[in-house]
């Protein structure tokens, strides 16, 4: 049987830049782009093309920053998806690589983060976990002095990109991916937890603040229904476009509300 042909809108650099400005992606600008190639259509070019409008649309003075998580750099203890076997706990405990911001590849974001993140000239925070990867004049302002015992809180890139006056972009992605919303979580009462993870000396353990996505497509619904959200489209993919401070700020009020968590270890 012959492989079907692949399903549209065909996108390029071109159009998508064009689409992008249309929607209200302004030049010179701060972006914190969330984002899913396969919901754009296809993509000549791929993931590189997307770079390319990205930054076409930013301009020479705009900075495009994403999330490079590399949530594999975890405890196997808590691996679910898969799991692996108690008696592996150990062993992976004690040669798991540590973190390099050069070389670490990003894990659940998607392709495009990851192609930000090896581009000519980009530059990533350092927390081992939870790190943003920035291309732009403002980016080592924004990914520099990341906490190693902060993954999205006061000291990291969230709250320099909130101060910056920087917009998120859901192209394509949903509510659930938005990192500002975590930036919330370390301004109300929330639970710590203690967090393994390969550091440069071996296993290390760091006190943190309890994280979770849980219930951010009903916040993500709310906010959109209240706070002045724009809206569009690229390709065949959903774009929403918002201010990083309207986002945490909303967060903060609705997550008191209706995800009330006790605070402690």
């Amino acid at each position: 049987m012959p492989t079907p042909p692949p399903t549209g809108p065909l996108v390029t650099r071109d159009t998508l830049a064009a689409q992008l400005r249309e929607v209200g992606v302004r030049s010179g600008e701060t972006l914190l782009a969330h984002s899913s190639l396969s919901s754009l259509g296809w993509v000549c070019g791929g993931p590189v093309a997307v770079v390319q409008a990205l930054l076409d649309a930013l301009g020479p003075e705009g900075t495009l920053v994403v999330p490079t998580q590399t949530g594999d750099l975890s405890d196997p203890a808590v691996w679910s998806n898969p799991p692996v076997p108690e008696e592996w706990w150990e062993p992976i405990r004690v040669t798991m690589p540590p973190y390099d911001p050069a070389v670490t590849p990003t894990r659940g974001v998607g392709v495009i983060p990851e192609t930000v993140r090896t581009w000519p000239g980009a530059l990533r925070s350092a927390h081992p976990q939870t790190s943003f990867a920035a291309l732009g004049p403002r980016a080592a302002e924004i990914v520099g002095g990341h906490a190693l015992d902060c993954r999205l809180g006061e000291r990291s890139p969230l709250a320099r990109l909130e101060a910056l006056h920087a917009r998120v972009l859901l192209l394509g992605a949903g509510y659930d991916t938005c990192t500002s919303f975590h930036l919330a979580e370390y301004r109300i009462p929330s639970p710590l937890v203690k967090v393994g993870r390969p550091g440069p000396t071996g296993w290390e353990v760091v006190t943190e603040v309890s994280i979770t996505s849980d219930r951010f497509d009903e916040l993500g619904h709310d906010f959109e229904r209240d706070r002045p959200v724009v809206r569009g489209k690229a390709g065949a993919a959903d774009v929403r476009l918002f201010p990083v401070a309207d986002a945490v700020a909303y967060a903060q009020r609705w997550l008191s509300i209706h995800r009330p968590r006790a605070e402690e270890i």
